[in-house]
This record gives structure tokens, C-alpha cells and sequence, in this order.
């Protein structure tokens, strides 16, 4: 079959890959109908992540139909048309019993790497290096998806296959976000990142009763996509001091929760920007904590941070005294999808969310490289590549 691989750093190519086979009796095995681009496989192809090797499949965003299950697989079946969460969480251990699916003990196979980063492994996650499990990506005519009874969900009838392509990742993405750091009525939430991610954080901050939710970005088309579609108010990070204008929209005080949305490869901005990019192309450091310093200066004292976007190691510069003195409470995750996709399945079908909007671009799964290319450079308008493998887009 053919599939997007990794070929180096900052080389991508379709190559001819064995097709995927049943491994474990909780396997299914889906065709994919449409895969999508993600803000954090850019990391991957920059070489930012450890452990890739030549010819790993990348994408873990898509949807599609499942053409074959294991023996122990209880709640699909052959022609079911799912969506599959991009962490792989066995639903059994302790922190899946929690409700922590991405710190899941049993969803990564090879822990051994994340262990000596973090301390820790977390769960599994498809097509994201050998360091989370080393699964291949959805950017492939088929993907064997681990665990199918606990990270495939049934599309409902009324959900098209473009709109519940982004309840794979985006959208629970944003839901975790909102959930863990507690946002409820008569918060104010200020989101870094207009990008799917943001954008879905800032509709699941809104739905769930946040009185005033503040987008910021320097990019003019996705800042337009927060107005129009999302409802959301915006800044633009190009026109001034950002957290001087989060304190001037709330009297003062500042914003009750800001989510970083950006993660480890924001625009630089200034010195400080300039000086973070220098830092990590001579690693010296391994992300880059512009929004993060941003983040810690515009929440209000006693406030809430909540670090969704992806970071890998580590960063100089960080605001410590301003994290302590003003009494924040910091928290961060990777997506609990099979936590949240459920509740955002039934969004979109109510209509309270859509997401079809933030498929700006539609190719083949062959001129995958191509997406990419739009999609890091921005170029286009590009807020989101989605992938046919069969061309059925068009």
C-alpha cells in the first residue's frame, strides 16, 4: 500500500509499505478514509522528536472504516465507520481507569525512551516515533489500530467523514485542555494559537461556560476563522504587547486560565525569540518557551496555565519567579482522547461544533508532501491538508 513515511530530516515521501496485519486479538485493522496534517508532526519532521527512523509512517489524525477486527474486539464490527483517537490507551490500567487515557501504562511498547526523558512513559501514540511506541501513522491506505474496543468511536449518521476527521485529535485536544484546567461560568480564557488545536479549544472553553474566551495569533486568515466560525474574540500577536492587551480587556487583571495552544516552535518574536531559535539549532536547548514566557506574564495572579501544545525536553528562559510570586497553578497533557471524543461526536452532531472549516486544503494522499509543505510554510491560507487515499475528495 502506499503511506507518507519519514525519510529524514525535513524529507518526506509516498512510498510502497507492507499493509498492516491483526497483531493482538483487540486489533482492527481500518481503511482510511481521510487523514489530516497536525501542528505537532512538524516537530517529527524537523527532527525536534527522538527516535524516528527512515520509512516510519506519519499522521495520527484521520477517520475511516474498519475492514477487519481481532477475536477479542466486543463493540465494532466489520463496515463500521469510526473515528480513532491518536493515543493508544489499553482502558484497563489505573490511568485509564482515571480517565488519563495518554498516560496510559500498557499503550507504549517501548518505554524505555520516555522513561529516561521524563521519568516517566506515557501511552502510545500512532505515527509519532519509535519514542511512543513506534506504531505507523494514518497518512496510509490502512492503519491496525491497537485497542480498537477503547480508541475507535462510531461516527453517528448525521456526522460527515470531513467533520469527524478533527474528533480524532484537534477537538478532544481542546476539550482535555478545558476540562483539566477547570475553565467554567464567568471565567475569562485567553487561548495562544489560532490553529485547529486553539480553535477547538477556544469553542470547548465557550461550550463549557466560560463568560469572555480571547484567541491569539499573528496569522490574519485563522484569526478571521476565530471570529466567523468560532465566535471567539481575538488579538493579533503582531500588533503589540500581547499581555499589555489581555490586561486592558479585563480591567487590569487578567485573564482566569491561558492555555499555550503553540507548543515548542513558535514564531520568534524579538530578542528573546531570536535568541530561543539560536539556542535550540545549536541544542542547547530543545524547545523553544516564547508563548510559555508569554503564557506566565498575561494570566492574572492566582491564576490558571494549562500547557497543551506539544514540548519535548527542555527550555531556558522560563519564567520562574513570575510562575511563583503570582501564585499560578500550572497543569498540562497530552490528549485523553476516549475521555473526550464521545462528547465531541455528539457536538458535532447537535451542531454546536463544527470543524469542516479548518480543512482549508484537499489532496491526495500522493501529494502528501505537498501538504506539509503548505501547511508548515502557512502558505496558501493553510490551517489544515486533509488526505484522500482514495482521491474521493476529489
Amino acid at each position: 500500500m502506499r503511506a507518507l513515511c519519514w525519510q529524514g530530516v525535513n524529507r518526506l515521501g509516498v512510498e510502497d509499505v507492507a499493509e498492516p496485519q491483526i497483531l493482538n486479538d483487540g486489533d482492527a485493522i481500518v481503511e482510511v478514509g481521510l487523514s489530516t496534517t497536525c501542528g505537532s508532526d512538524l516537530h517529527l519532521i524537523g527532527g525536534y522528536i527522538p527516535a524516528m527512523r527512515s520509512g516510519d509512517v506519519l499522521g495520527h489524525e484521520f477517520m475511516g472504516t474498519i475492514v477487519e477486527v481481532g477475536p477479542g474486539v466486543r463493540t465494532h464490527k466489520v463496515g463500521d465507520r469510526v473515528v480513532v483517537s491518536s493515543f493508544v490507551s489499553c482502558g484497563r490500567c489505573w490511568y485509564c481507569q482515571q480517565g488519563l487515557f495518554s498516560l496510559c501504562d500498557d499503550g507504549n511498547p517501548n518505554p524505555a525512551i520516555t522513561e529516561a526523558l521524563w521519568g516517566y512513559a506515557p501511552g502510545g501514540c500512532l505515527g509519532y516515533s519509535h519514542a511512543m511506541g513506534g506504531y505507523a501513522g494514518c497518512h496510509a491506505a490502512y492503519v491496525r489500530v491497537p485497542y480498537a474496543d477503547v480508541g475507535a468511536f462510531a461516527i453517528p449518521d448525521g456526522v460527515d467523514d470531513e467533520s469527524a476527521l478533527f474528533a480524532s485529535d484537534s477537538a478532544p485536544t481542546g476539550w482535555t485542555a478545558v476540562d483539566q484546567s477547570g475553565v467554567g461560568p464567568g471565567d475569562v480564557v485567553a487561548v495562544w494559537g489560532a490553529g485547529a488545536v486553539g480553535q477547538m479549544t477556544a469553542r470547548a472553553a465557550m461550550l463549557r461556560g466560560a463568560e469572555r474566551v480571547i484567541v491569539i495569533d499573528r496569522l490574519p486568515e485563522r484569526l478571521a476563522q476565530v471570529t466567523d466560525v468560532i465566535g471567539a474574540e481575538t488579538i493579533d500577536a503582531e500588533k503589540g504587547e500581547v499581555a499589555r492587551e489581555l490586561r486592558d480587556r479585563t480591567g487590569g487583571r487578567g485573564p482566569d486560565v491561558c492555555i499555550d495552544a503553540v507548543g515548542m516552535e513558535p514564531h520568534p518574536a524579538g530578542v528573546m525569540g531570536a535568541v530561543d531559535m539560536v539556542k535550540q539549532q545549536l541544542r542547547l536547548q530543545t524547545d523553544r518557551p516564547g508563548v510559555l514566557r508569554e503564557v506566565v506574564h498575561g494570566c492574572r495572579k492566582g491564576g490558571r496555565v494549562f500547557i497543551l501544545g506539544v514540548y519535548v525536553g527542555w527550555v531556558d528562559g522560563f519564567p520562574a519567579g513570575a510562575l511563583m510570586n503570582k501564585g499560578l497553578t500550572v497543569q498540562g497533557a497530552q490528549m485523553h482522547g476516549a475521555r473526550y471524543i464521545p462528547e465531541v461526536l455528539r457536538r458535532l452532531e447537535d451542531g454546536s461544533l463544527t470543524t469542516r472549516h479548518l480543512a482549508t486544503h484537499r489532496m491526495s494522499l500522493e501529494d502528501a508532501p505537498l501538504g506539509y509543505e503548505l501547511f508548515k510554510s502557512k502558505a496558501d491560507g493553510c490551517v489544515r491538508a486533509v488526505f484522500s487515499p482514495s482521491g474521493a475528495l476529489l
